[in-house]
């Protein structure tokens, strides 16, 4: 078989899963090596303007913590974490408003419009797209979602564009709090009612030995999550990207899956090939 042919039964093997998704939405959580590599970053913004192309309704959901810690260090501001969260004074809050909304979303947003993407940046605060309350007076100003408004991402869908999302949300006192990136992309695929909901990583997905990449298990049911944590399948801070995956499918979301962001091109080969790329939960038989 010639090159020319491989990639016609290629695009003959997505067909299928293109007629799926067309007009569906998808949310994608951005994160890791993929949004620290100028290439894989590139690659990424890359597909997800391919996909919009053939009318999926994309949604891009991002986080920052290296540009924060890095913009902290540059103000001489410590970073201090608690049980791995970001302590976030109210100070520490602003900055985070002007990297994730400013910096990293603009970025983004730029990149995705210059491969040809509609692509518009928007923050949780916008249109009260994520309201929150303090998760804890231990972590400060760090937001447990209360509430998720659809209304401005569904407007910014119809009408075309990509909406990029950074993760800081608001309150009706005006505070300012700084969202886990992954909690938030769960919350607003569930709000969504996305067809499926992708979080990126750094590992191929769910291990069934974390030593072991080649261990990869490519479809899990959420009624068997409980036995893996106990198993110790699922652990450290697998568990609440994984209960992240539960909470979404609870909601709403067909389809999660966990994708490696190290690897060019993984989710055009995660949603439109045979074969997959990553973990896929989904909710039972």
């Amino acid at each position: 078989m010639t090159d020319k042919q491989q990639q016609a039964e290629i695009l003959l093997e997505a067909m299928p899963y293109i007629r799926k998704y067309q007009n569906k939405i998808l949310v994608i959580k951005y994160g890791g090596a993929a949004m620290t590599s100028d290439e894989l970053k590139e690659s990424v913004m890359r597909d997800l303007t391919l996909l919009s192309y053939v009318g999926i309704k994309v949604v891009l959901v991002h986080g920052g913590g290296p540009e924060i810690t890095e913009t902290l260090n540059r103000m001489g501001i410590e970073s201090r974490f608690v049980g791995g969260l970001r302590y976030t004074d109210k100070e520490t809050a602003e900055v985070v408003r002007m990297v994730l909304s400013g910096k990293v979303n603009k970025s983004l947003v730029h990149i995705l419009n210059a491969f040809g993407a509609k692509a518009v940046g928007l923050s949780g605060i916008d249109g009260n797209l994520i309201s929150c309350a303090k998760e804890s007076e231990e972590l400060g100003f760090v937001g447990k979602i209360t509430g998720i408004d659809t209304e401005l991402i569904l407007d910014c869908l119809g009408a075309g564009y990509l909406p990029v999302v950074s993760t800081v949300g608001g309150d009706a006192e005006g505070n300012i709090y700084n969202v886990n990136a992954d909690t938030a992309a769960s919350a607003l695929a569930g709000a969504l009612k996305a067809e499926s909901f992708i979080l990126m990583t750094d590992t191929p997905g769910l291990l069934a030995d974390k030593n072991d990449e080649t261990s990869l298990i490519k479809k899990v049911y959420v009624s068997d999550i409980p036995s893996l944590i106990n198993e110790g399948v699922i652990s450290g801070g697998m568990i609440p990207k994984v209960q992240c995956c539960k909470e979404a499918i609870r909601k709403g979301v067909g389809r999660v899956f966990i994708t490696d962001g190290r690897v060019k091109h993984s989710i055009l080969l995660e949603l439109l090939s045979d074969e997959g790329s990553g973990t896929m939960f989904v909710k039972g038989d």
